[in-house]
């Protein structure tokens, strides 16, 4: 791993976007892995992703979103019963109470509907700025950079800003590639960090990132030991578009669940 890395600001900029295009060709299937068909939605479905996987809270939501199609079933929902819809996403108690007031207030603030500005959706119960950029980037179209575990690990990997504040990294990235990128580089680089840029033992050796990249080397980079770390169902399709036999990647790869 390179220890020893100086870039101009513009040198930063220019690998930035190559990081942006690589990422683009790399995951073309990128998309916001919650399930929703409007903003309320997305907005409950992203409150219960806290401290638990997509998978599990789309697993979850079709049967809430029948019972809760409106902010006021939300404000004026049994506790009990809410507990028990949501009680597999976990915090389940703390979820209930966000949900209860984020429909309250939005029965009371905005006539029931989810508001489309930043501004307003962060005084909303349950919403922070992370969930606020979701629901703008996915259910609004406003570009949004959504700054979650998997962005700040790569970015700090890929150099492209030392800060370690959320907000400060959502500007610093930001001021990298043009607005109207926002949101779509945001669902990539969460792909990527799903899929192939791990948290413990990132497939470096499987990366189509790996010229660009000055922590190369923090993951196996042996093709046939990355090429195992890859997953999700595009995994062959991964190792491939990075120069790798796709045959080295195992079956179980492929059904495993991006985490």
């Amino acid at each position: 791993m390179t220890t020893s890395f100086t870039e101009t600001d513009l040198g930063r900029t220019r690998r930035a976007r190559r990081i942006g295009r690589v990422l683009t060709e790399t995951h073309p299937d990128a998309h916001c892995e919650l399930n929703h068909s409007n903003a309320l939605e997305l907005s409950v479905a992203t409150i219960l992703s806290a401290q638990c996987t997509d998978k599990k809270v789309n697993e979850v939501t079709p049967k809430l979103f029948a019972r809760y199609p409106r902010a006021a079933d939300y404000a004026g929902a049994d506790r009990a019963e809410l507990e028990e819809l949501i009680r597999p996403t976990g915090f389940y108690r703390n979820k209930t109470d966000s949900l209860i007031k984020l429909g309250q207030a939005l029965v009371e603030r905005y006539d029931g509907r989810v508001p489309g500005k930043l501004a307003d959706l962060v005084t909303l119960p349950g919403i922070g700025r992370k969930t606020a950029n979701v629901i703008l980037g996915n259910a609004f179209g406003v570009p949004g950079i959504t700054v979650d575990t998997h962005f700040q690990r790569l970015v700090h990997r890929w150099r492209l800003t030392t800060e370690t504040d959320p907000v400060k990294i959502e500007h610093a990235v930001g001021a990298l590639f043009p607005k109207r990128d926002w949101t779509m580089l945001s669902h990539r680089v969460i792909f990527h960090g799903r899929r192939v840029c791990h948290a413990r033992k990132p497939a470096c050796g499987a990366c189509t990132l790996a010229k660009l990249c000055p922590s190369y080397g923090t993951g196996p980079t042996e093709p046939a030991a990355a090429a195992k770390l890859l997953k999700g169902p595009r995994a062959r399709d991964l190792a491939a578009a990075a120069g790798v036999d796709p045959e080295l990647v195992p079956v179980q790869a492929v059904v495993a669940e991006a985490p």
